[in-house]
């Protein structure tokens, strides 16, 4: 059964490597897995749980219904507009400040991709204009999307807090040290890579800026206010009565409609159509790796693992932080990866002498810098596009800083 669980295993990811719908391969992987331990009805199983599982549907789908509104009120270009003018001020710091920046806009706008065309848009054309090469422009704009992990509306942080039963900001403030330092080395490692490569000042093909946004404060504050809200209100401050999630989204978007004065009617399909696609394309991927989870279970294949891994603390972690990575380079997504990684090895965590959270966080952080450095992610390609560059030339320049960030979250993480 080993043997033919590690078959299975390869194949799924291969699978996702080569691009099939990460969805099917890892729900087909796991029923494959479930009907050769005779327990097919299981998989059903973990299939319908997770389906209407309290915690990861509503707080997944009113973060995205959420974002969807500020997109259609067009606060979250106000706030981008507002954030980005500060930076054309400092040119010396216009690489790593524009990772920066990005990184705090991934916060509030937890997509990758969404979050790299909104901050594209400006600052890869503001950077051009300032001398920088279109390479370093979309590279930094692309380290900065490591952001989403501070976000309570990750997937991943209520997954992780459902598996160590914490709530979603102490999930957060449990590896933000290490998503911060992360953010840091892949500012300053991007620098040193424009600076040995000159390209940091001095190209040529520097292009005019458009017309000037005119910045509402009111609306760019809307997009963080329910981040506010979950901050002021957590556990750590408790300077508020504590909110969850959904609560803090459903305000932020009501807020957002009393702010801008729009339609009530387009806001709602807009929320409404946020839901719609978290439920399918993020949930039904959590779904699906339930799945896959529950076969691995069900073959015996996560057991033996487990074992393995107990015989060293080292080789758990480096598991941990190096797996899901290696895995999102290849697939330009970490979401498959870490989501097996902590639905099958995590709960064991314990076994390893690590917390829950820290290992679950890990993964997390493993998948993410993977991800930063595919030249087949989503987000790079928008970066790409609009720097008119091949997307395998952000991997390269970013790739040194990802791969310190890595080995930095799993010294913080797990040592």
């Amino acid at each position: 059964m080993f043997l033919t669980g590690i078959i299975i295993l390869l194949l799924t990811f291969i699978a996702i490597i080569r691009r099939f719908e990460t969805r099917m391969v890892l729900f087909t992987s796991g029923v494959v897995m479930a009907a050769a331990g005779g327990q097919l009805s299981e998989a059903v199983n973990a299939f319908v749980q997770t389906m209407v599982h309290s915690t990861l549907v509503p707080t997944i789908c009113t973060v995205m219904g959420f974002a969807y509104v500020m997109k259609y009120t067009k606060c979250d270009a106000h706030m981008v507009h507002l954030l980005a003018g500060s930076m054309k001020k400092m040119r010396p710091l216009l690489i790593p400040g524009t990772v920066v920046l990005t990184y705090f806009i991934n916060i509030a706008l937890p997509s990758a991709a969404g979050c790299a065309a909104a901050v594209g848009a400006i600052m890869i054309p503001t950077m051009m204009a300032a001398g920088v090469h279109p390479a370093i422009a979309a590279s930094a704009v692309m380290a900065g999307t490591i952001g989403g992990t501070l976000s309570p509306g990750s997937a991943h942080v209520p997954f992780i807090g459902k598996l160590a039963n914490m709530d979603p900001m102490s999930v957060v403030a449990g590896h933000m040290t290490a998503s911060i330092v992360g953010a840091a080395i892949g500012a300053v490692s991007l620098y040193v890579v424009a600076y040995f490569r000159g390209e940091q000042q001095g190209y040529a093909g520097a292009i005019v800026e458009g017309e000037i946004f005119k910045i509402n404060y009111l609306r760019a504050f809307v997009p963080i206010f329910p981040l506010l809200l979950l901050l002021l209100g957590s556990k750590q401050l408790a300077l508020l009565p504590l909110i969850d999630v959904p609560q803090a989204m459903i305000i932020g978007t009501i807020v957002g409609l009393i702010v801008v004065r729009c339609n009530p009617q387009e806001l709602t399909k807009s929320f409404f159509n946020g839901m719609g696609q978290a439920y399918g394309s993020i949930i039904g991927l959590i779904v699906s790796a339930a799945v896959f989870t529950k076969g691995m279970d069900i073959i015996g294949l996560t057991s033996s693992l487990t074992e393995l891994m107990k015989e060293s603390d080292q080789i758990a972690a480096a598991a941990a932080s190096f797996g899901p990575m290696i895995i999102a380079v290849l697939c330009g997504s970490g979401d498959a990866a870490t989501l097996a990684f902590n639905g099958s090895i995590t709960p064991h965590a314990l076994d390893f002498g690590f917390s829950i959270s820290n290992m679950g966080s890990a993964a997390f952080l493993s998948g993410t810098f993977g991800r930063t450095m595919s030249p087949v992610a989503g987000a790079a390609i928008v970066c790409a596009q609009m720097a008119h560059i091949d997307p395998l030339e952000i991997s390269k320049r970013n790739a040194p800083g990802m791969i310190l960030a890595a080995i930095a979250s799993m010294f913080i993480m797990l040592f």
